[in-house]
């Protein structure tokens, strides 16, 4: 790029962010914005220095990224109205600027959190052999997230083409970096974990795409990652609300002297390669280019999606799933989920397992024994760092690969939520159809194995409010296998959660053939006497403890329990009037709470025909008596099957 391109990318992000600021000031946009005037050679010279192909993970303060990697104006002031021409269907707004077409990720509204998406972007680019990399871009408030450092580790031991780009603006809002960080280099930090790294004047353009293609250059020839910490001053406040009390008038002047345009501006004029005339009219025609993109968008400003079309963008696509069943074989629920991997490792040239103690030890519970030997390359072993590898995931995924994950204790899904909450559930939304996240996270739950109350949870239920998620907790061998079969040839991620207890429990198992569609219950048998219903363990104690009234009970197999197959529940409970729910999480906010709704909204409801067998509203203790008393029991489920069909 030359000189006046990069003069006119600067100006091209100042005059967009100075018509969002006059636009946000006469109350003509919805909600928030963070701008940043005063940064523009860090989004130019970044983006000048890198390839097309390669991508980008921006920060919330996202619109100069944007305009310099060649987003449409005209669609990012649409995105900014909230328009269905904008550049995400006005879904993602100003810190949600999706643009695949330019290799965008998507910018992260959660600081620091986008780090991990670029690690696995730059995963995916080195899984599928591509000479490009991927560029982290956070501010110093993100480099008081642990994320960042997990990330550094990761992609330091894996070698990964990955440029963490630091944008030093020194505020994380209003905190100061000098009260905030003990360091005196951020940049610094990256020689901890082998990382070379260097600090420049992000103010000045030149060094910033001197720097940035210097670290580019070293990432693809060493296949190693680079760190670079831009020092920048934000000439505007941290969003649309902010005062701006925390810092003082004459730091303001004293850095509005080194204000990157002007600078430039003034190196150009000195160099004697260009006239002050071409200048000023480099910044009129850009000028122009801006009011005409306003103009452009201000004309569509108030066509939105309709409720129904922005619903269509919860979850994207799924294909058709039918049951397919092969020939039968005995096994347990362990070698059911193993033969599933080991299936999906063999046919999906984009698939790979990745998760702690995964290799040579066999998973935490030896689900994945032998699966190393058998796919050294497509089993990756990471470090406990929970947040950060299944955050990679999802980036990998929104990229076209299949990553499975796996979590050792599903009680690390509080740490794995973020990336699974705020990135995977949310990417086909956010970007307006751009993005979709096909990746599988698996983990076990459930007690009874006296490992205390930090390593026996059932969380899965966390995860039923969240749209764009798909969660299955199947109670046995067959379905375990090919529920998970089904789950890799989703377009969307899967939450699958398998209880210890069921690892060792014998059953049919299918074989490469075996395919459940998710979302739809399994029914076993056709009693008309009572509905037995729940999911995971609890629903295989209750088939194994009244099995000998089994001809009197219809056995509903939730498996998925978010989406739950309502029409099955409705069905069945109006066929027969009586319902028995069993789950061993407690009661509030749980999957039968979800199922007592469902049936008390039926014309054929009656209260008091629904009962439901649950955990105690208690952490599970140590003490094997009192573990037992918190968790749901076989007595328990066939004393109130028993006295409901005795009704």
């Amino acid at each position: 790029m030359d000189h006046l391109s990069l003069f006119a990318a600067m100006l091209r992000s100042r005059f967009f962010e100075r018509e969002i600021e006059r636009l946000g000031s006469k109350g003509e946009l919805h909600g928030s914005y963070h701008l940043s005037i005063g940064q523009e050679a860090c989004h130019a010279g970044l983006a000048a220095a890198l390839d097309r192909h390669d991508w980008i993970v921006p920060t919330h303060r996202c619109h100069g990224y944007n305009a310099a990697r060649g987003t449409k104006l005209d669609r990012m002031f649409s995105e900014m109205f909230g328009a269905r021409s904008g550049i995400c269907r006005g879904l993602g707004g100003s810190m949600h600027m999706t643009d695949v077409s330019t290799c965008n990720l998507g910018s992260s509204a959660v600081v620091g959190s986008g780090i991990s998406l670029a690690g696995g972007a730059a995963l995916a680019l080195d899984r599928s052999g591509r000479k490009n990399i991927s560029a982290a871009i956070f501010g110093d408030g993100a480099s008081s997230r642990g994320t960042l450092y997990e990330m550094m580790n990761m992609a330091s031991i894996w070698s990964l083409p990955m440029l963490f780009f630091l944008e030093n603006n020194h505020y994380g809002m209003s905190a100061s970096s000098d009260r905030m960080i003990a360091s005196d280099g951020i940049y610094k930090r990256a020689e901890g974990f082998l990382i070379p790294s260097e600090k420049i004047d992000g103010n000045d353009v030149i060094a910033v795409l001197t720097a940035v293609k210097r670290a580019r250059d070293y990432i693809l020839s060493e296949k190693k990652p680079y760190f670079i910490e831009a020092e920048t001053y934000r000439m505007c406040g941290h969003s649309r609300s902010d005062k701006l009390v925390y810092r003082s008038r004459e730091e303001e002047k004293e850095w509005e002297k080194r204000d990157p345009i002007v600078f430039f501006g003034k190196f150009l004029l000195d160099s004697g390669a260009y006239k002050e005339e071409i200048l000023l009219e480099t910044a009129r025609k850009v000028n122009l280019e801006v009011s005409d993109a306003l103009s452009q968008a201000e004309e569509s400003r108030d066509d939105v999606l309709s409720v129904s079309e922005m619903m269509s963008f919860v979850s994207a696509p799924s294909p058709m799933q039918n049951s397919l069943s092969g020939t039968l074989h005995r096994g347990t629920y362990r070698e059911a989920v193993r033969e599933a991997l080991d299936d999906i490792l063999r046919e999906d040239g984009r698939a790979f397992l990745m998760g702690e103690d995964i290799g040579i030890y066999g998973g935490c519970f030896g689900v994945t024994e032998g699966l190393s030997k058998k796919y050294p390359s497509k089993v990756i072993e990471t470090p406990v760092s929970e947040e950060t590898f299944t955050g990679m995931a999802a980036g990998a995924a929104m990229l076209g690969m299949h990553p499975v994950v796996e979590v050792m204790y599903g009680d690390f899904s509080t740490l794995a939520s973020d990336a699974l909450i705020n990135h995977a559930a949310k990417a086909y939304f956010m970007s307006g159809g751009q993005l979709s996240c096909p990746m599988i996270y698996r983990t076990p739950i459930g007690g009874g194995t006296g490992h205390g109350a930090q390593h026996t949870q059932s969380l899965e239920t966390m995860f039923l409010g969240v749209p764009g998620l798909i969660v299955a907790a199947p109670s046995d061998p067959y379905s375990a296998k090919a529920l998970l079969k089904s789950a890799n040839r989703e377009n969307n991620p899967v939450l699958f959660f398998e209880h210890k207890a069921l690892y060792g429990e014998e059953g049919e198992i299918g074989d490469s053939n075996a395919f459940l569609p998710l979302g739809k219950a399994i029914v076993h048998g056709n009693g008309g006497e009572l509905l037995v219903t729940g999911y995971s363990r609890a629903f295989a104690e209750a088939g194994k403890v009244l099995r000998d009234m089994a001809d009197r009970i219809t056995f509903l197999d939730l498996a998925t329990i978010s989406p739950l197959d309502e029409e099955a529940i409705a069905s069945h409970y109006t066929r027969i009037g009586k319902a028995l729910i069993v789950e061993d999480t407690p009661l509030e906010g749980s999957v039968a709470e979800s199922v007592l709704r469902i049936i008390a909204s039926l014309p054929s409801y009656t209260p008091g025909s629904v009962r439901i067998v649950s955990a105690l509203p208690s952490p599970v203790p140590f003490s094997p008596a009192l573990e037992s008393a918190v968790l749901v029991s076989g007595e328990s489920i066939r004393a109130e099957a028993i006295s409901m069909i005795g009704l």
